[in-house]
């Protein structure tokens, strides 16, 4: 599979806390140089980039002296809002020996969820590159609360691939890529399975969250979308250069599906927060599968309260989630009938997709 050695133009970047935040609780300055020098050689060939950078919220705790992540929201933002202000000033302080510009974009998951807040980062964005500079986003910890956060940089950085339509996504951290039982490096990867979720483990160290779990969840989010992910490691020397030449020889190469989602499905598949769930009998499940639209009848239960219209999550009798959709009535309506024939589809087919 030489999937890598495809043009990528337009690229997402994703850095994540304990790759520029050293184990002696400081900014690896020498490394975040390293990273801006390597988007800025990127950038003269004509390639756009975004960065999706972690780092305020351990930035924060290294100037207040917190040794632990807080668990307090309020100490959080706290934490962020002071992270935020200095991981910025490096980047445009780096950027700026290679005479790049750089700008903040903080988003949350509302930014997501509201469609014509989507188009509008999406525009910003989009208007960045055209301008020649670099995006580097965050999600707003500063104002995001437990309802509204994504709850790690990875997840966002594959939201934000989708949202720009970027050819290629970009995991750095500090590991060299998805390890088998073997502690190998796994090195092309077609699928997301649960068996391969099982190599994963969540993160040790105490100023970041997330792990391999959540970098599996990014490059299964962007392979759907047709868009190649890559986890490699950021302390390989020209690792972002090798990753857009030669992709398959560092790091663990996520391989896209061939038929990629519409922008439209991929929004309702990924770009939104479910406002209710729907769990269906085996039948209704198969027909989902076979294409068809989810009808009341095949509706065993609902949770939560969503209105016609509202992205809800459709999930078997075991729990497991079989798609996304626009449901076309609301809970209210559905609770009435579910289990009964009705004239009126819960989902359209051409609002549901599969997962």
């Amino acid at each position: 599979m030489k999937q890598s050695q495809k043009k990528y133009d337009r690229i997402v970047i994703k850095i994540g806390s304990s790759l520029i935040f050293s184990k002696q609780n400081t900014l690896d300055c020498s490394l975040l140089s390293e990273i801006t020098a390597q988007v800025s050689g990127l950038m003269a060939q004509g390639k756009k980039i975004v960065l999706v950078s972690s780092g305020a919220i351990a930035i924060g705790m290294s100037i207040l002296k917190l040794e632990s992540r807080p668990k307090e929201l309020s100490y959080l933002q706290a934490a962020a809002a002071i992270g935020q202000h200095e991981l910025m000033d490096n980047y445009r302080k780096f950027f700026k020996q290679t005479s790049v510009n750089c700008g903040q974009v903080l988003l949350t998951w509302e930014d997501f969820d509201e469609r014509s807040r989507y188009l509008n980062a999406k525009n910003t964005l989009l208007t960045l590159l055209k301008l020649n500079t670099v995006p580097v986003v965050n999600e707003n910890d500063t104002v995001s609360t437990s309802e509204i956060k994504f709850g790690d940089n990875d997840k966002l950085s594959a939201l934000v691939s989708i949202m720009v339509g970027a050819d290629l996504l970009i995991i750095l951290s500090d590991v060299d890529g998805l390890l088998d039982k073997d502690k190998k490096v796994i090195r092309i990867v077609d699928k997301v399975t649960p068996a391969l979720k099982q190599l994963a483990c969540p993160t040790g160290r105490k100023t970041c969250v997330g792990g391999m779990i959540t970098k599996l969840e990014a490059a299964r989010i962007s392979i759907d979308s047709g868009i190649p992910c890559i986890i490699a490691n950021g302390r390989v020397k020209d690792v972002i250069k090798t990753c857009v030449e030669k992709g398959h020889e560092i790091g663990t190469l996520f391989v896209p599906k061939k038929e990629a989602l519409a922008a439209k499905m991929r929004w309702i598949a990924f770009g939104t927060k479910p406002k209710g769930k729907i769990i269906v009998d085996d039948g209704a499940r198969e027909a989902l599968e076979n294409k068809k639209s989810l009808l009341a009848v095949g509706v065993i239960a609902l949770e939560g309260e969503f209105v016609r219209g509202d992205i809800v999550t459709v999930r078997d009798e075991q729990g497991e989630e079989v798609a996304r959709g626009k449901a076309g009535v609301s809970s209210e309506e559905l609770k009435k009938v579910k289990g009964a024939r009705y004239d009126k589809e819960v989902i359209h087919r051409n609002n549901i997709v599969i997962l």
